[in-house]
């Protein structure tokens, strides 16, 4: 099989950028939709760096199938022998490739919540988080009707944000995280938006194409007890097969004390699977010059320019702000013009207008001087 050119040059920007791959090492490469091109494609990148790939195929119609029915033992007992695998590793590769963004959407909460406190926390927040690792997506239908575009034009889109000059982004990005590491105090406005928090102590994280593809943000986390305030976010999500419009969540002392969105039951229930799903573990600015518009897709919509998500639940370890939950969800808050505008100040200082950076040491980070 003749593997496309664009699917080599990928691989080869996720095995030799994103996780670095080193004589020796194992990598796992995990593929949910079945896309063998792409996977025989990063086995010879992985081979080519003296790697020893391993390989996991997966479906979400097969996890359906599965979860609907699973109980919390049979859980525990995949997740085991999945932490036992993850272990081992030392980079990981996963990708999907949605057939379907509904796929889990009639397994009941309850499975799901079991899932997310076994396999999701023990394999991938313990374990997975603290390897070189790398996420993406694949191109599909399901994918180009998500963006409203033909399946051509969003194959030639897709390729274009992901085979990207991270490194020079990654330059460019060094200012801001020389700013947020002087920073105390955060304050977002935007419509019905006016919220507060604290970075002091925080280290931010630049995410340059070495953890997700597309990439582009620096996140942060604030301190655990000092968000106050309401956030309503513009972007709608999908989380779990069910899509999330209008979300509100309203802090007190860094807790969500009131949350509402197009199913409040619903929000409340993924908001109370623990404590910690209740605080906030990252804050992130989004600059990626080539994403404007929400997609459903998370790891696209985080990227957008001009936005910044504010994550309910589970604090990465490089970041730590002591939070600690098997839920991660990544809402966004768009503030370019065509979304409602918006403020982003550090310290009392307006650093980011509508989208735009206004302050000159971040202006290299505005579209313009990034595409």
């Amino acid at each position: 099989m003749m593997i496309d050119p664009r699917l080599r040059k990928l691989a080869e920007l996720l095995v030799n950028y994103s996780v670095a791959v080193k004589p020796g090492e194992k990598v796992l490469i995990q593929d949910t939709g079945i896309e063998l091109a792409f996977v025989k494609a990063i086995v010879e990148a992985v081979y080519n760096a003296g790697g020893m790939p391993f390989v996991t195929l997966r479906d979400k119609s097969l996890d359906r199938a599965v979860y609907r029915r699973a109980t919390r033992a049979q859980l525990e007992i995949q997740a085991a022998y999945e932490r036992m695998r993850m272990d081992a590793m030392d980079c990981y590769i996963g990708f999907t490739s949605w057939r379907n963004l509904s796929a889990l959407s009639d397994v009941p909460a309850e499975r799901m919540e079991i899932y997310n406190s076994t396999i999701w926390k023990k394999v991938h927040m313990e374990s997975r988080l603290g390897k070189r690792w790398v996420v993406l997506r694949y191109p599909s239908a399901a994918m180009a009707q998500m963006a409203s575009l033909s399946e051509e034009a969003f194959e030639d889109w897709f390729f274009d944000v992901c085979v990207f000059d991270y490194a020079r982004m990654s330059k460019a990005m060094d200012p801001l995280v020389g700013f947020m590491s002087r920073t105390d105090r955060v304050r977002i406005v935007a419509p019905g938006t006016d919220l507060s928090f604290s970075i002091k102590g925080l280290p931010p994280i630049k995410c340059d194409g070495t953890m997700n593809v597309p990439d582009g943000e620096v996140y942060t986390a604030p301190v655990r007890t000092s968000v106050d305030g309401v956030i309503s976010y513009n972007a709608p999500s999908e989380y779990e097969g069910f899509v999330f419009k209008d979300i509100r969540l309203e802090f007190r002392n860094g807790r969500i004390v009131k949350a509402t969105a197009n199913d409040t039951a619903r929000i409340d229930a993924i908001l109370n699977t623990d404590e910690g799903a209740r605080y906030v573990g990252e804050f992130a600015i989004g600059v990626n010059p080539f994403i404007t518009k929400p997609m459903l897709e998370t790891l696209f919509d985080e990227k957008i320019s001009g936005s910044i998500h504010f994550t309910p639940g589970n604090a990465y370890d490089d970041c730590f702000n002591g939070n600690r939950s098997s839920v991660h969800w990544d809402l966004v808050l768009i503030q370019t013009p065509e979304y409602g505008g918006g403020e982003l100040w550090f310290d009392d200082r307006l650093v980011r207008k509508d989208g735009l950076f206004v302050v000159h040491e971040l202006e290299g980070l505005n579209p313009d001087k990034l595409r």
